[in-house]
């Protein structure tokens, strides 16, 4: 167990790292923070932070020696960055990341592990994709393997003739099947470092471009009767991984049951709404379960409740929803540049409070 005074590290500087910061302070630890050079928000609630290239190992070896664990705030950091630090510093290990950083390791991961993902094929040539479009058919969507978030590094393929005009990135992709979906959703737990597993409970997602729009509970119907299936494979992952902290599995909600979509190990957008709307938050917990403290309690503490995230140019005139009924809760992460697609903060909407 962490006593008090002692520091979190945190690789990545953006508004996850500064989300997570703020929720360790409040705990009583420092923070020391470590990302390339960049826009990097976290600093704003950091003791220390080191702006260097993820190969440095100069900083990497100054940064380690000032931390007593070390987290991660997205899932690129480059694995010869965390191979770089001394194993024990790691809150979990890094095969969590090993795998997430690869959509096609990913789902291979959750397959084995009793989870149903879409069609999918590995595709790293012309012949690739051609025969991957043969067997799995249109339409369908080709990303890249490796990077991309929040909708970047994608194609959308409608037919057969239309991918003939598709070319290729010159990176190992994955194309898979369009899922029939009804709804989005995420499954959000966190483990302890002694194994001990909570989830929240399992908002809908909407996306727009790509992007996470709004999450909302209850989610419905649909999502909540699929949601122990779901939470079942969550819970393997999460051992398979021994993973500690917060983890987050991305499912549609199929009219046969829940289809894996991507995993994310680290606190995720579609969380956010913990904050205001849960007992204790995913950022509070995430940094509970690497100290080795006592879990808090996930549950919900309103009848209902909306997420939506303040994207681009929006951000300008966020401060005006504080006028608007219904006690909006607004986030803003210091983001000084709101250009078009950029998340700038988030607002949170709550009803009536459970019994």
């Amino acid at each position: 167990m962490l006593a008090p005074g002692a520091t979190i590290g945190i690789l990545g500087g953006g508004q996850l790292g500064r989300m997570l910061a703020m929720a360790a302070v409040q705990l009583g630890y420092r923070v020391a923070g470590f990302a390339p050079a960049g826009e990097n928000v976290a600093v704003e609630v950091s003791g220390w932070f080191w702006e260097a290239d993820w190969s440095d190992d100069k900083a990497l070896g100054e940064f380690a020696a000032a931390c007593d664990v070390v987290t991660w705030e997205f899932e690129n950091v480059p694995l010869a960055t965390i191979a770089a630090l001394p194993a024990a510093l790691l809150a979990c290990p890094a095969r969590a990341l090993e795998v997430a950083q690869d959509r096609l390791a990913e789902k291979q991961f959750a397959e084995q592990l009793g989870g149903r993902a879409a069609p999918h094929a590995r595709v790293e040539s012309e012949e690739d994709f051609a025969r991957a479009i043969e067997r799995i058919g249109t339409p369908g969507i080709l990303k890249t393997a490796r990077e991309g978030y929040d909708g970047k590094g994608q194609w959308r393929i409608g037919s057969a003739h239309e991918a003939t005009g598709v070319r290729l990135p010159g990176q190992r992709c994955i194309y898979e099947g369009m899922v029939a979906f009804e709804a989005e959703f995420s499954v959000i737990l966190v483990r302890s470092r002694s194994g001990e597993v909570r989830f929240w409970d399992s908002t809908a997602n909407h996306h727009e471009g790509g992007m996470l729009a709004q999450s909302t509970l209850p989610a419905g119907a649909l999502i909540e009767a699929q949601v122990p299936q779901a939470r079942a494979l969550a819970a393997k992952v999460a051992e398979a991984l021994g993973y500690v902290g917060v983890l987050t599995l991305e499912f549609f909600a199929t009219r046969d049951g829940p289809v894996f979509n991507e995993m994310a190990p680290r606190v995720h957008n579609s969380g956010h709404w913990t904050i205001e709307g849960a007992a204790t938050s995913q950022f509070e917990n995430h940094i509970r379960a690497i100290a080795g403290l006592p879990l808090g309690s996930t549950a919900t503490r309103f009848a209902s409740i909306a997420m939506r995230n303040i994207v681009g140019p929006e951000a300008l005139t966020a401060h005006q929803i504080l006028a608007e009924p219904g006690e909006p809760h607004l986030h803003l992460y210091g983001k000084r540049e709101a250009r078009e697609g950029r998340k700038m903060g988030h607002v949170t909407r709550v009803g009536h409070p459970l019994p």
